[in-house]
């Protein structure tokens, strides 16, 4: 990968930075169309395994983020991509959080956070298509998939069951 990628790969996570509205984990999507799709940077599986392996392990979500640069162009690309994703929304967070806690009874304040609720919802459906799609062919993933939501959804059951289950029905299923 050259170094003019590498700033490309730097410039669109800042980018991605700005528009990501519920976590980094809501521009999946986009960040496949543009490592994958687009630049063929990344296959689907090395994308979705980024993902996946960030997710399992403990620390930050946003882990994926420097996966995806580590798997795309190495140190120099988890670099580019974590910073890139990093930097330019913390800064907006940080001021636009004091700008607003100075006017938090005003109602475009109360008004613009209630409106982000269902764009961050949708922002994750598109995600969650993003990673099943590749899985779409293979039922028994789906139907791991639809078991998982479904007791994520009717259960209490913590989330770290579920992601051993998941595990272990890969193993057992060679997948």
């Amino acid at each position: 990968m050259s170094f003019a990628d590498i700033i490309s790969l730097f410039t669109h996570f800042m980018m991605f930075s700005l528009l990501s509205i519920g976590g980094a984990i809501t521009l999946v999507p986009e960040m496949h169309r543009f490592t994958v799709e687009e630049k063929g940077w990344l296959g689907d599986y090395e994308f979705t395994s980024s993902i996946a392996l960030a997710q399992a392990s403990p620390g930050p979500n946003i882990l994926f983020v420097t996966l995806i640069g580590w798997n795309a162009a190495g140190t120099l690309g988890a670099i580019a991509t974590t910073l890139g994703i990093i930097l330019p929304s913390s800064v907006l967070a940080l001021y636009a959080n004091r700008w607003a806690q100075h006017r938090a009874d005003r109602p475009l304040v109360k008004a613009f956070r209630g409106g982000m609720i269902p764009i961050t919802v949708g922002l994750l459906l598109a995600t969650a298509w993003v990673l099943a799609e590749p899985n779409l062919d293979k039922p028994i993933l789906m139907l791991i998939s639809l078991v998982s939501l479904t007791l994520t959804i009717r259960t209490k059951l913590n989330p770290l069951w579920l992601i051993g289950g998941g595990g272990l029905a890969g193993m057992l299923l060679g997948g």
